[in-house]
């Protein structure tokens, strides 16, 4: 190859890098309140509709603007698969869903080596059509059947101290799992995570993004974690680094990617509760895929959660935020 062709690739690639990093926002954009419509979690675009759960139901935002009811029992993450069909995480009934074309309902998950998930919170999906999703558990911890015979952190403190073999003790697990089919399941993340909730798998599947938000705990995890996965689609050992901290602040959520690589993710709070700050207001965080603070986009009334592409050229980003539904243009 000619220099100069080295010299114009090299060019491209810094463009390329610096185009990452500028804020994706159209200038003077102001974010828009569509109203208290009951968008919580799990904004889904397809075919110019909206599609986001209220806690208990999945609703549909039309072309018309009108809000109906599209399925119930359902609260979470949503996402369309390459055919159309609607992926859920159902965290009341403690399992993943896709509604098949014709209505019927296909469970994909809801049960690891036997035992029931805790609540299934969140989901991605990578290039083979693979479905990877988060279960941590929020509020009561009773009714976990997921569990690893391990140390607790105490015990392993002591067993370094004195040098003396602990008792294990049957610890709960919050992770990470691969949905291969329906009720082929693998756990590809156990550890390293303290309460995994939002979840991303990069567009070349070499990235598995984790929201590590343990909000409602004292000197919990909020933080956004980064593995790097093989060509199996599970984590790497010895790859887990931190993208960003919100500290004592609320933690991580949702989150997507665009084409530049840059990642938006629903975090903070206007309000500090017990366990959290409000240092790091509720809204979009938009980050470059090393965590760079690239732009930020503000909601009300709080507890911003999700968010996602969509409007007709798919340069529109819908955020969830305490019921209320948020919209702004993208260049």
């Amino acid at each position: 190859m000619h220099l100069r062709s080295l010299s114009g690739i090299a060019v491209i690639l810094v463009l390329a890098s610096c185009s990452s990093l500028r804020s994706p926002i159209v200038p003077g954009a102001v974010p828009k309140d569509h109203g208290p419509i009951g968008a919580g979690e799990g904004p889904a675009w397809k075919d110019g509709s909206l599609y986001f759960t209220d806690g208990k139901h999945i609703n549909r935002l039309g072309p018309d603007g009108k809000t109906t009811v599209f399925r119930h029992n359902a609260s979470n993450g949503l996402l369309f698969d390459r055919e159309g069909r609607l992926v859920a995480c159902e965290s009341g009934l403690r399992r993943v869903t896709r509604t098949e074309k014709d209505g019927s309902i296909t469970v994909l998950a809801d049960r690891f080596r036997g035992k029931r998930f805790n609540t299934p919170n969140d989901l991605s999906m990578d290039s083979k059509g693979r479905i990877y999703f988060t279960d941590p558990r929020y509020g009561s911890r009773e009714g976990m059947e997921i569990v690893e015979l391990r140390p607790t952190d105490n015990e392993l403190s002591e067993y370094y101290d004195k040098g003396e073999i602990v008792q294990r003790k049957f610890t709960p697990v919050e992770g990470v799992y691969r949905i291969e089919s329906p009720g082929q399941v693998t756990r590809i993340l156990c550890e390293g995570a303290e309460r995994p909730n939002g979840i991303l798998i990069s567009p070349d599947d070499s990235f598995l993004y984790i929201a590590d938000n343990n909000n409602n705990t004292h000197g919990g995890s909020r933080k956004l974690l980064r593995y790097a996965l093989d060509k199996n689609g599970d984590v790497k050992p010895g790859t887990r680094k931190v993208i960003f901290d919100w500290k004592d602040g609320r933690g991580p959520d949702g989150m997507k990617m665009d084409a530049a690589g840059r990642i938006y993710i629903a975090a903070g709070t206007n309000k500090a509760t017990e366990y959290e700050t409000n240092h790091f207001k509720a809204g979009c965080y938009i980050l470059s895929s090393s965590g760079r603070l690239i732009d930020f986009i503000p909601t009300a009334p709080d507890e911003c959660c999700n968010c996602a592409f969509g409007g007709k050229d798919g340069k529109t980003l819908f955020i969830t935020s305490g019921g209320h539904l948020w919209s702004v243009p993208l260049k």
